[in-house]
């Protein structure tokens, strides 16, 4: 029977303390929201753009490390070439980066 006496509480001391427990983790919820959630989604649009203005003339870097200027766009595919009567077929998801200078195997 004490036990359940002391189970039971008042209503407004069991708010307060339900707030006091819940604070702590709301806080820890926010603190990581805004530093990986938030940047990792900002990040990912920034990337989606990038890979959504791709067209025919852009220098571009892929995954793999290797320079080119792209030569065709198609729905998933990019036509690379690479030098000189080298062209490569890559997936638009592999392209990391436009580059804005001169590529050193053209």
């Amino acid at each position: 029977m004490t036990a359940i006496a002391l189970l039971q509480t008042t209503g407004n001391s069991g708010t307060t303390a339900f707030l006091f427990n819940f604070l702590p983790i709301a806080a820890i919820f926010l603190v990581f929201y805004f530093l990986v959630i938030a940047p990792q989604s900002k990040q990912r649009r920034k990337v989606e753009e990038m890979l959504k203005s791709l067209k025919k003339g852009d220098r571009v870097v892929t995954s793999g490390g290797i320079y080119g200027t792209i030569q065709g766009v198609e729905a998933d595919v990019v036509y690379l070439r690479i030098a000189e009567n080298v062209k490569v077929k890559v997936a638009r998801s592999a392209i990391t980066g436009v580059t804005s200078g001169e590529s050193g195997a053209e």
